[in-house]
């Protein structure tokens, strides 16, 4: 089943990604990756550990000198001049453990040229922005892991960038500490801050980003809006079985038109059209069924898809 990058082209946006290739050796990171992040968007990178995702934030935050390609930050090459404009929250907390949350925060506001008086008023919005203005002077040391990956965005932020590169923001969290992370994700756009989200969680993504691009070593596979992806896929609807003569309902699902596919140990089918539990039944009659389930098209079954042929 072909598929081709989203149509989403066009160049002059906040951040923009031009055939952007990358290798360590034999090992190609990064193969002609373009993309285009708008003003205001939250755009998620998705992929696998290893997909690429890393190596092209480190590209673009100037970590790493791409082997071919250019990158564009509000369209200018990025370069030293084009830092103030970003920010980042790495996917390991890179804070002073042994200094406090305003200590850290006042670092990196002095790294970024801030003024001493904008500076105190950067610290102290940031801080209530991502709900640590109470811990203020604790040792970074003694914060919960929720609460470092707060004040990782809080630095990431203190310059007042007009993108954001989150990787894998609530790798390892709690679910409590990952709502908090989102709601402080959905604050910023609301914010009209561009943000770019890596991350291997689809749920994730589909709770927080305009549009997706799927990555898998390192080859962008598609990317679009949620709806567009999902009308990429010839099914409406797609259903789980349980039986115990798997050829026989095979076979019956192809006289349907039902496409086959198997999610790990479980057979499922794609329907063209959503049906009625008793008519989906009637499909199946004289087949021995166990178990049926049924659930909307996602994300997974759009990435397990697209990866079927890399």
């Amino acid at each position: 089943m072909p598929y081709a990058h989203g149509a989403v082209q066009r160049f002059g946006g906040v951040l923009d990604i031009q055939h952007l290739s990358k290798s360590f050796g034999q090992r190609q990171a990064l193969t002609d990756v373009t993309l285009t992040l708008v003003p205001g968007e939250v755009y998620g990178l998705l992929g696998p550990n290893g997909a690429g995702k890393t190596t092209a934030i480190n590209v673009l935050s100037g970590l790493l000198q791409p082997d071919a390609g250019q990158v564009l930050i509000a369209g200018m090459p990025a370069s030293e001049v084009t830092k103030p404009y970003l920010g980042v929250m790495p996917q390991q907390n890179l804070l002073y453990q042994s200094l406090s949350c305003w200590e850290n925060l006042s670092f990196f506001a002095k790294i970024y040229g801030l003024s001493p008086r904008v500076r105190s008023q950067r610290i102290h919005t940031c801080l209530q922005s991502v709900n640590l203005d109470d811990r203020a002077h604790s040792v970074v040391g003694s914060l919960s892991g929720g609460m470092q990956r707060r004040l990782s965005l809080a630095v990431a932020i203190v310059h007042q960038p007009k993108l954001v590169v989150l990787d894998e923001p609530t790798t390892g969290l709690d679910i409590e500490s990952r709502y908090e992370v989102w709601a402080l994700i959905r604050q910023l756009k609301q914010q009209g801050v561009t943000i770019l989200l890596t991350t291997h969680l689809l749920d994730e993504a589909e709770r927080l980003c305009d549009r997706i691009a799927f990555l898998k070593q390192g080859r962008l596979l598609d990317q679009g809006s949620l709806a567009e992806l999902r009308t990429r896929l010839p099914a409406q609807e797609v259903i789980t079985l349980q039986t115990a003569d798997e050829p026989a309902a095979i076979a019956r699902a192809a006289t349907h038109g039902f496409t086959m596919r198997r999610y790990d140990t479980y057979l499922a089918f794609w329907l063209p059209e959503r049906l009625e539990l008793q008519e989906l039944l009637t499909k199946f009659d004289g087949i021995p069924i166990v178990a049926i389930s049924r659930s909307p098209v996602t994300l997974e079954h759009f990435f397990l898809e697209v990866s079927r042929g890399t």
